[in-house]
């Protein structure tokens, strides 16, 4: 269809059909004597084009990007906020130099086949330096554990070369670093035929009755292992079946000794070892009979006593004479189970009740009797940060660690010189900072606590630094809780020690026991499925600081000493 139409047709309606033109001439301009190619002309203003204000004097409207700057402000604004409440995570990103560089000659170290050693530049040294510094470290776990490993490889050539010593020195290095496994059991009766066969089973013997004799049952030199690696080579050798009922013989002996004492723990966790050792053992039952009956007497005791001493202190008889005080009532708690964590919970809500009495003894100006009040409480909880503000309210010595306390006592604020003053402001600030590093109750004179309690040293009424120390058993919490969801366990646990300092009578101080023993008990259950052994220990020993007769960690103790 043309493009060309004459205005006086009839059928023309007043509209230019579209038209594409001349395609192939678009790159250039179209000289005045070219032929038209009926397309509708088209005036494009050079300046309108180039953007310029020339021309007509037409201007580019201004503010056309006028939003951009609020925009880049705003987002400015949230990058700052953003890097400021998560500078704790981002200060985790800065290259850790000192761990790094013993990480790195641990590894290099590895590679080069030296393990073992006494002077500081073994892998297995190098390993644990880096575990003292970070010991939740993940890459330094499994650095000791990839010793283990060599080591057994180690032992497996000596052992083909005929190099039992070498063999067994090697083996022992494995079993310390792996805590036992397949193929330390492979290469311990191995070891054990190749001992037989040379002659070397009554080395063995002597070297298990040395132990036995000087009270040594226990570990990878103990008479114990020592005994059943001769009669993994040998089972009818009667020495060692003899020797080994000697060891059981022992450790009844210490069994009977913790329950006649009432250490029902001790006897408890040395009953499981019996069992893993010789699961026939003749006394055995007995002596589990004996602890199931002692462990029930007590605990109904323990029960008894936790339960009076809160009855005690709802009705307020928290101290004083006789034994129906909430003390004395906690105190018999802990003489039946002295790591009993509700006991231990008690004394410090009893420090907390103590303290409430002499606030109310400072406001109706019995000064005297606050300060009774306060001396009790000191010896239950000296590190409550209720009780460091109540001191610094009756003027009393509130000395960071280390200092003279004949020479703390705050002074009243209106004596104080400018220049004191700008050191309250300087260490309530630093403190702050250092809450926010995690830095709660350590290093010593650089922790926020002590850094609150120097400014209350100057100025006992500072109202930010009163605030600031009652307010960081709250901050602690948090940091507690962040730690524990993000696996770091050792530092969950450095936070909690602080937490149970500040807050003694704190009753969610149970809960966080709780779950951070679970935490450590979950890690170990993890280790040992992996096979290390080794970390798993480390692990259960953990949880066990914390909550010694847990279930958990009664029956994964068990399964350690089992093999299993």
């Amino acid at each position: 269809m043309s493009g060309n139409r004459d205005p006086h047709d009839p059928g023309y309606n007043g509209r230019t059909e579209p038209k594409l033109g001349d395609l192939d001439h678009l790159d250039r301009p179209r000289a005045a004597a070219e032929p038209n190619d009926g397309l509708p002309r088209m005036k494009v203003e050079p300046d309108y084009r180039r953007g310029t204000s020339s021309g007509n004097n037409k201007k580019k409207p201004k503010g056309g990007r006028g939003w951009l700057m609020p925009v880049l402000v705003v987002a400015l604004v949230a990058v700052i906020a953003g890097l400021w409440f998560n500078q704790n995570s981002l200060r985790g990103l800065v290259p850790r130099t000192d761990f790094d560089d013993v990480l790195h000659r641990a590894q290099a170290a590895l590679q080069q086949g030296h393990l073992d050693g006494t002077d500081g530049t073994s892998a297995r040294e190098l390993f644990e330096a880096a575990r003292a510094l970070e010991p939740d470290n993940d890459s330094a776990r499994q650095g000791l554990n990839d010793v283990g490993r060599a080591e057994i490889a180690r032992a497996d050539a000596a052992l083909q070369a005929g190099h039992l010593d070498e063999a067994t020195q090697a083996l022992t290095n494995a079993r310390e670093l792996l805590g036992g496994g397949n193929d330390v059991d492979r290469l311990s009766q191995a070891i054990a035929k190749a001992q037989v066969a040379t002659g070397q089973t009554t080395t063995l013997v002597d070297q298990a009755q040395q132990a036995l004799s000087a009270g040594k049952l226990d570990g990878p030199d103990g008479a114990a292992a020592l005994y059943q690696r001769v009669l993994a080579a040998d089972p009818d050798n009667a020495v060692a079946r003899h020797g080994l009922d000697q060891v059981g013989d022992a450790l009844a002996g210490q069994i009977q000794k913790a329950l006649a004492a009432n250490d029902v723990a001790t006897a408890s966790t040395s009953i499981d070892r019996l069992a893993a050792l010789l699961p026939n053992y003749a006394q055995l039952p007995t002596l589990r009979a004996a602890l199931a009956s002692q462990q029930a007497q007590a605990g109904s005791a323990l029960a008894d006593a936790i339960s009076q001493g809160n009855d005690a202190l709802r009705a307020g008889r928290v101290v004083g004479e006789g034994d129906d005080t909430a003390l004395a009532h906690f105190k018999a708690a802990l003489a039946i189970d002295p790591n009993n964590p509700q006991a231990k919970a008690g004394l410090g809500q009893v420090a907390e009740a103590l303290i409430v009495q002499a606030n109310a003894a400072i406001d109706s100006g019995e000064t005297d009797q606050a300060k009774q009040l306060l001396a009790q409480a000191t010896a239950l909880a000296p590190n409550s940060a209720d009780l460091v503000a109540a001191r610094a309210r009756l003027g009393q010595p509130v000395a960071t660690t280390g200092a003279n306390d004949d020479d703390a006592t705050a002074a009243p604020s209106a004596s104080l010189t400018p220049q004191q003053q700008a050191q309250v402001a300087s260490m309530v600030q630093q403190a702050r900072v250092a809450a926010q590093r995690g830095n709660i109750m350590s290093p010593p004179g650089d922790c926020a606590y002590d850094l609150y309690r120097g400014a209350l040293a100057i100025d006992g009424n500072n109202q930010a630094a009163l605030a600031g120390l009652q307010g960081l058993s709250g901050l602690v919490q948090q940091q507690f809780n962040q730690a524990l969801t993000g696996g770091n366990l050792g530092k969950a646990g450095s936070l909690f020690d602080a937490l149970s300092n500040l807050s003694p009578g704190d009753t969610g101080l149970l809960q966080s026991r709780q779950r951070l023993t679970d935490a450590w008990l979950d890690q170990a259950e993890q280790q040992l499925d992996r096979g290390d052994r080794n970390n798993a220990a480390l692990s259960l020993e953990q949880g066990r600081k914390l909550m010694p007769n847990d279930q958990r960690v009664q029956q994964l103790t068990v399964r350690m000493q089992g093999g299993g």
